[in-house]
């Protein structure tokens, strides 16, 4: 049987495809998904609210519970910096994680709903705790450890790196910082550590040539963040603005014209 541990192969890496629903989950499994992840951007939407904080600790394990339940795959979850700064709440967030059935979560560096990261020495101590806590759990369960103020602007790509090497001293078995400023950087983060590292495909330096070049940089895993759920809702915001922004008279619904059928649909859901 291979485990969600057992994907993370540095230069073969796999798609992580982050869903949103049990509806999006499926149909992902159906097309070739090996591991699922939840989103939490692409959650709040669906619950009407937006990214940062916009949904609670036990929303987020009993969504990503639902994923588990509808799939049989395994599942991360998208766990933002564990709902609280404190390392024991870190380390209970893992524990509830692990107890839900989840293969793993990831935790960032970031005092949300600020921009600003914690001081490193406190984030690889956040890390520490939080790789405990899955150590302690009675199934396996694959720690990410996030150095999100890449993204943010809090810190570059130097500091991102000494908080990854920070973060596998600590016991972390995957690492992740996302959106650095070019694929140079992808590289760097690649040879400066020997954990698994994610790649997000997400960003302007993310083409289709460079993708196929992940693997040689030594990627072993690609999630895609909110990205489908925001295409998604490029597909409804297009039709929208086409159908309404003239008025019922002279609106279009040519858009609509786009869709997939309800009978693949059912076929991918079941």
């Amino acid at each position: 049987m291979t485990t969600f541990r057992d994907l993370h192969k540095p230069g073969q890496p796999f798609i992580l495809a982050n869903a949103w629903d049990i509806g999006s989950a499926r149909v992902l499994k159906s097309m070739g998904a090996q591991a699922i992840a939840t989103s939490s951007a692409a959650h709040a939407f669906t619950l009407g609210r937006p990214d940062g904080l916009g949904v609670s600790r036990d929303e987020a394990l009993a969504h990503a519970e639902d994923l588990v339940a509808a799939t049989g795959l395994p599942v991360q979850g998208d766990f933002e910096n564990g709902w609280g700064d404190d390392p024991d709440t870190v380390a209970e967030t893992v524990r509830l994680a692990g107890e839900d059935g989840l293969a793993g979560i990831c935790i960032e560096d970031i005092k949300l709903p600020s921009p600003d990261a914690y001081a490193r020495a406190f984030a690889i101590e956040r890390i520490k705790a939080a790789v405990s806590a899955a150590r302690a759990l009675p199934n396996d369960f694959v720690l990410t450890a996030r150095a999100d103020g890449i993204m943010t602007g809090a810190y570059d790509i130097e500091e991102a790196i000494a908080r990854l090497q920070g973060f596998e001293a600590a016991g972390a078995d995957c690492l992740y910082a996302p959106i650095p400023k070019t694929t140079q950087d992808v590289a760097r983060i690649c040879a400066a550590v020997t954990a698994p590292v994610n790649v997000l495909v997400a960003g302007p330096i993310y083409t289709a040539e460079n993708q196929r070049s992940f693997a040689a940089m030594g990627a072993a895993r690609l999630s895609l963040g909110s990205a489908l759920a925001r295409a998604t809702h490029r597909v409804l915001y297009d039709a929208a603005a086409e159908m309404f922004d003239n008025g019922p008279q002279d609106g279009s619904f040519s858009r609509l014209g786009l869709s997939i059928s309800g009978d693949t649909i059912d076929a991918l859901l079941t």
